[in-house]
């Protein structure tokens, strides 16, 4: 094997741990939980108080859209990190990445704002 290749042994030791970890778990969950099933223990409970009604209300959709968008622009914020630790580096090259990048994102974040996706009626 070439040494770039050898590199990335960590990582696969890792994912294979991670993949074995939740298999395993599952498994195990699977043959040593609780068997017992009664009336009592299906029963929908929550914080003491009995269950009233039906628990399918439907939610408004702009509560998942602002949900979405929280974490579409938190991962997008996440690149900056990376950018702003190598940002020697990059030059002028990565600067102006970084910038076109940056309008992108605030296109989308004018965009959202016209279409009122984070006002609450």
């Amino acid at each position: 094997m070439q040494s770039d290749q050898l590199n990335y042994i960590p990582i696969l030791m890792q994912f294979i741990l991670a993949v074995g970890f939740v298999v395993g778990t599952i498994v195990v969950s699977g043959k040593l939980g609780p068997k017992r099933r009664s009336e009592v223990k299906g029963k929908n409970f929550e914080c003491g108080i009995e269950s009233v009604g039906n628990a399918r209300i439907p939610f408004s959709v702009k509560y998942f859209l602002v949900a979405i968008l929280f974490v579409l622009f938190d991962v997008e914020v996440i690149f900056l990190y990376p950018w702003a630790i190598n940002f020697k580096e990059l030059g002028m090259e990565g600067m102006v990445k970084m910038v076109i990048f940056m309008l992108l994102l605030l296109v989308g974040f004018f965009y959202i704002i016209k279409k009122k996706a984070l006002e609450w009626e």
